[in-house]
């Protein structure tokens, strides 16, 4: 290896990528242990991933290109699928008289050097690019309107008229994608929603063609349109996929599609509904990662947690998590579930629908049709010796009942209500026929909660607020905080948004023994609201601006989540 390091070590020292001082700390390291520069140099992240790609091209004698997008042949880009070219980072450039350039972050990997060559029947000429440019044209060739722009192609050129379509009944993202034109648009639209990090797509019929939009980070995207001639196919193979049947046209159907998409498992939970101009296609995208349910992941506030920790430690009672569809409660209930989730401690959860199945814990699924709802769910969960209980969403009076009935005899319940604030709970329960004493005794805490986008950590820059805003950052800043303002620019990674994901913040109000004296006197939501802060709440405005005195996120987009009042 000696051979190469020479190299490696004028290539370091030409460029000025290490001082000479640590250079020599790596040389001497290596005649220590025997280690390779390289191994030292990657192993103690000494370079960034691009002088790391140069080096390993000097080291091994391969040219190292300025890989850019457009000097790429796209039909050569996709003699190789996205799943392979983003697994191994590599993307073929051309052909070189009858030789398949491709560039590659380690162009050193034999194994798949020989598997490119097996898949594409071409002798592979490896050459070195930076990793952050492999992925840029990765982005840019399998792009899900280029992609289905060439389905489109196909299926126009195909007509209507070329006889049934062979449709599998899995849908199998791979390397063996079908080559069918509808097959290869469903999967792109599919495909770039979760590249997208999309939790839902909308395929929405209009006059004259049809409309794709994602939702990212709960705003709605469009990404693009497909000619309406197109619409009956596409619906008709997400439904098969989906296994709804494809000639009922004038009922709304729900259906579930199970795929795998770069080694990484989600489920599709698929809504069909019948419009005017064609069925809309609305599918919500499931992670099946489980490993993200972490209570110190989803509630990063220190405060928080400890608050969120603090309730689920008492053995009986119960916690409701409040807020409109999609600001995460599921999540911060599994977040919590898989806290108390230990061999000691019976789970039963009663869904509509169980989004996530959880090793450890017993879910159970309710189906209206044949009488499985909510309360008779739970009148048997009772029998089945649970100690905790979590309740998809508190609906109707019985379920109510049942519920505070089982807080009151011994176990954890957990569940969800559709109230604007926590203490809304409180007479939300009372509106749907608990006596206000059960209500009392019974509760522990409500959470109120909201999603809120982040900067974008590629482009965010620290900005000047004006006076007003000033004003209001400063009368929540603790005193001698400093204000840490920042808002993003726009770039490729957010989609030119400024925002990249999104984070939760909360209103967690304890039930004190103040608020149980005023629940049971009939108290209004402002007045046991006004207690709760007075005891050291903290309300969603003042998580909210916490986050942007941080720096995390901007009031412009606090105002959109939650009412700012100045």
């Amino acid at each position: 290896m000696q051979v190469i390091a020479d190299p490696v070590v004028s290539y370091i020292q030409k460029h000025r990528l290490l001082d000479e001082e640590r250079l020599q700390q790596v040389v001497k390291q290596s005649k220590q242990t025997g280690a390779t520069i390289l191994s030292i140099l990657k192993a103690e992240n000494l370079l960034d991933e691009e002088q790391m790609a140069r080096v390993i091209a000097v080291a091994n004698q391969i040219e190292f290109i300025e890989l850019n997008p457009e000097q790429i042949d796209p039909i050569v880009a996709h003699l190789v699928s996205e799943e392979l070219a983003n697994r191994h980072q590599l993307i073929p450039v051309r052909l070189d008289n009858g030789r398949l350039v491709v560039a590659m972050a380690n162009p050193m990997n034999l194994v798949v050097r020989d598997r490119l060559e097996i898949k594409t029947g071409y002798k592979v000429v490896p050459v070195a690019a930076s990793p952050a440019a492999i992925r840029q044209a990765i982005h840019y060739h399998f792009d899900v309107a280029n992609i289905t722009k060439q389905a489109i192609a196909s299926m126009r050129l195909k007509g209507q008229a070329g006889g049934d379509l062979e449709i599998p009944q899995v849908l199998q993202i791979s390397d063996r994608v079908a080559n069918d034109p509808v097959t290869k648009l469903v999967s792109s639209i599919i495909r770039g929603a979760i590249d997208a990090r999309a939790s839902d797509i909308h395929i929405e019929p209009q006059f004259t063609d049809v409309r794709v939009r994602y939702r990212v980070d709960g705003i709605l995207r469009p990404t693009i349109n497909i000619p309406i001639s197109a619409l009956a196919e596409t619906v008709s193979h997400i439904k098969i996929l989906a296994g709804m049947d494809i000639s009922e046209r004038r009922l709304p159907q729900d259906g579930h599609i199970t795929i795998r998409h770069l080694d990484k498992d989600y489920d599709l939970r698929v809504s069909c509904l019948p419009a005017v101009g064609g069925e809309k296609v609305v599918i919500r995208i499931l992670d099946k990662n489980t490993a993200r349910w972490n209570i110190d992941t989803v509630v990063t506030s220190a405060q928080d947690n400890q608050a969120f920790r603090r309730l689920v430690a008492n053995p009986y009672g119960m916690i409701l998590l409040t807020g409109p569809t999609g600001c995460g409660k599921t999540t911060t209930l599994y977040a919590l579930l898989q806290l108390l989730n230990t061999p000691g401690t019976n789970i039963v959860t009663v869904e509509d629908p169980v989004e996530y199945k959880v090793e450890g814990i017993t879910q159970v699924q309710v189906k209206p049709v044949i009488g499985l709802t909510f309360a008779s769910a739970l009148r048997s969960i009772l029998r089945q010796d649970p100690d905790v209980i979590l309740i998809g969403e508190i609906r109707d009076t019985e379920t109510a009942e049942i519920a505070v009935s089982a807080a009151l005899t011994g176990h954890l319940v957990l569940s969800t209500l559709h109230t604007n604030d926590a203490a809304g709970a409180i007479s939300r329960l009372v509106n749907l026929g608990v006596p206000p004493f059960l209500v009392g005794s019974a509760l522990l805490g409500a959470v109120a909660q909201r999603l809120i986008r982040v900067n974008c950590p590629s482009c965010s820059r620290p900005y000047q607020a004006n006076q007003q805003e000033l004003e209001l950052l400063k009368r929540r800043a603790r005193k001698g905080q400093q204000l840490n303002l920042r808002h993003g620019q726009g770039c490729p990674d957010c989609y030119h948004s400024g925002y990249k994901g999104r984070k939760s913040i909360y209103e967690i109000l304890t039930i004190s023994n103040h608020i149980r004296r005023l629940t049971l006197d009939g108290a209004n939501d402002d007045q046991i609201h006004q207690q709760a802060v007075s005891e050291g709440m903290r309300t969603l405005l003042d998580s909210a601006l916490d986050e942007v005195i941080q720096g995390h996120t901007t009031l412009q987009e606090v105002s959109r989540v939650v009412e700012v009042r100045t």
